[in-house]
């Protein structure tokens, strides 16, 4: 059973008779946008944003989601959502929940139709299924009926406005950290959160569901990022192409999704600075740092991969396995304690509570490396991999010299993640969905899930809610 049950509690499921097969990869520091230029003039009363998010960052002001000139929809510091709407005046509809959790995927629905009477309606949010009905900051409730607004709903020739934007702010700053997927744009419709998702009938859970309407108007789109070949690909039938994409490309497609939702590093740890959609950890300084999987298992068999582009010999990066109940505290690293294992740089050994074991790679293994990891808690053992070669002659599948989880933690439930000591180092993660890791032969497991160097074990599997719920 995954151990962060909150997952399962805003969106990321696999279940439902709609699937979304991918997402797109936004970095804030690389300046990754999506651009549509509008063809014509649009409605600039009525309109509907529909997407899920992912963040993989927290804390920077004003990560931009969607916009045009200075009408946006945002996350502030404080990890509160806000749509800034603006015609010369600035209105703000900021709901009070707060958007924190980075291992999950969250669905937001943002409606403007400033033609309703009432000043309350003129602005909905929604997320997860929920409309927002309490906010901190309600400027919105103050402008008049039938207002217009600059930016969304601009022809092309209206300057900055005439784009609309997903991933940053017009000027180019103040960009998104995460993941998108199945990204709406309806002009002149007012649709509202059951029109893109609903409740699961089982669980209860908020799931993503097909929009069968229609009201595109001349600037709406629907972005699947399901087409490597053109990420900006519009689905909705109305041909509006995205057609300006910022330090965007096919290698920024994802696999992970709202219907199959993928580990990744935690960006909630302490002294975290992981990056890349949460695929590539940074030592944030001088002494030992360390980074986890977003998700823990005490059942079922698990793989991930594990590259550094850094220099980590003599010890000064790990990876390996780590057991929840241990301490996650700055200075600690993998290996270090009773309840962690895993080999260390520039060694052939791996380590358990800073006791070095024989050796167990036939060589030592640093820069370019790609290390695996086989986690088996159905029999409580781990195994290590260099380059596709499992140590001490192990092999997972046949549960052959395995490395045994210490007895006293063995039924805890355990992480696979990475660690560095010096603060020049960088370890790149690949736990299957999405990964900044050159793959040279996209193997998968046998579910047919992540995307990998090395083919999974048979038996051991991508660590994702689609997998997790069959195994986990």
């Amino acid at each position: 059973m995954e151990v962060l049950q909150r997952t399962a509690n805003r969106g990321s499921v696999s279940t439902g008779p709609y699937q979304i097969d991918n997402s797109l990869k936004f970095e804030r520091s690389s300046n990754e946008a999506v651009e549509t230029t509008n063809q014509a003039g649009g409605n600039r009363k009525t309109w509907t944003f529909s997407a899920w998010i992912k963040r993989t960052a927290l804390s920077e002001d004003y990560h931009t989601i969607f916009g045009a000139e200075y009408t946006n929809i945002q996350i502030m510091a404080n990890d509160r959502p806000r749509l800034v709407l603006y015609n010369g005046t600035s209105y703000y509809a900021d709901p009070e929940m707060l958007m924190r959790d980075t291992s999950a995927w969250y669905h937001i629905v943002v409606q403007l139709d400033t033609t309703q009477s009432t000043a309350s309606d003129r602005v909905k949010w929604w997320i997860n299924g929920d409309r927002v009905t309490v906010f901190n900051n309600s400027t919105y409730t103050s402008m008049t009926q039938n207002t217009d607004f600059s930016g969304v709903g601009q022809p092309s020739g209206y300057g900055s406005g005439g784009y609309l934007r997903l991933g940053r702010f017009f000027s180019g700053d103040e960009g998104f950290d995460g993941y998108m997927a199945d990204v709406y744009y309806l002009n002149g419709t007012a649709a509202e959160a059951d029109d893109f998702g609903e409740y699961d009938e089982d669980s209860g859970i908020w799931i993503p569901k097909e929009y069968t309407g229609s009201g595109y108007g001349t600037q709406g789109f629907h972005y699947k990022f399901d087409n490597s070949a053109n990420l900006g690909e519009d689905s909705s039938g109305e041909g509006h192409d995205a057609n300006s994409f910022s330090n965007i490309t096919a290698a920024d497609q994802s696999s992970d999704s709202p219907t199959n939702n993928f580990a990744t590093y935690n960006a909630l740890l302490p002294y975290a600075d992981v990056r890349e959609g949460a695929t590539r950890f940074f030592n944030h300084d001088a002494g030992a740092d360390m980074n986890l999987s977003t998700v823990a298992v005490a059942n079922g068999k698990w793989y991930a991969e594990f590259k550094t582009p850094s220099n980590i010999a003599g010890g000064n990066g790990q990876y390996g396995v780590h057991a929840n109940e241990g301490s996650i505290t700055d200075g600690k690293f993998i290996g270090q304690d009773a309840w962690s294992c895993g080999p260390m740089g520039g060694s052939n050994y791996y380590r358990i509570g800073n006791v070095n074991s024989s050796a167990y790679f036939d060589s030592t293994w640093g820069q370019n490396d790609i290390m695996s990891v086989a986690l088996d808690m159905d029999n409580k053992k781990v195994y290590f991999a260099k380059n596709g070669t499992w140590g001490n002659s192990g092999n997972p599948a046949t549960d052959t010299n395995g490395i045994a989880l210490p007895s006293a933690y063995e039924d805890y439930e355990w992480f696979i993640g990475a660690s560095l000591v010096l603060n020049t180092d960088t370890f790149n993660a690949n736990y299957g969905g999405y990964t900044t890791i050159s793959i040279s032969s996209a193997e998968s497991d046998a579910n047919g899930y992540g995307t990998f160097e090395y083919a999974p074990p048979t038996g051991y599997y991508a660590i994702c809610t689609k997998n997790l719920a069959e195994f986990g």
